[in-house]
């Protein structure tokens, strides 16, 4: 397995402890200024029939979409998601290298939009789209009583 990270690529320090488990994730920015989401499938990622087990797919469409919606406003605004669509397309499997890219559809006052497209190399994996709630955000003082 080809372990190399892709020029360009950073570790993503975000997401909290569910994702942290899950990685290491990786980001850059596409040549729009876009960010990618993106992670080398492993072992320990796959199901009973050896290929990237949909749970992973589907946390991994979720995470970007919000993630690139969050950052379309100044701080980042934190959202949620609302609703969640995919399709399984293809397969992934050890040691191909995942990349989300993420189109914004519109962001609202109270709600964002957008779709996903999760890629191995020029192999469609899985698409998805969302809906993400915007939250009001987080006072430090609400982070240091919770």
């Amino acid at each position: 397995m080809d372990a190399a990270i892709p020029e360009g690529f950073k570790p993503l320090n975000r997401g909290g402890p569910y994702l942290a488990n899950i990685g290491p994730w990786h980001y850059k920015r596409d040549e729009k200024g876009q960010i990618v989401l993106a992670i080398r499938v492993e072992e320990r990622h796959t199901n009973i029939r050896h290929v990237a087990h949909g749970g992973l797919l589907v946390t991994m469409c979720d995470s970007a979409l919000g993630i690139v919606l969050s950052s379309t406003r100044e701080p980042p605004q934190p959202m949620v998601t609302v609703s969640l669509t995919t399709d399984f397309v293809e397969s992934a499997r050890p040691g191909d290298w995942l990349e989300a890219h993420v189109s914004v559809t519109r962001v609202g006052g109270r709600m964002a939009y957008g779709t996903c497209r999760l890629m191995a190399d020029e192999r469609t994996i899985m698409t998805a789209s969302g809906v993400f709630a915007l939250m009001k955000p987080v006072s430090p003082k609400e982070i240091s009583e919770g």
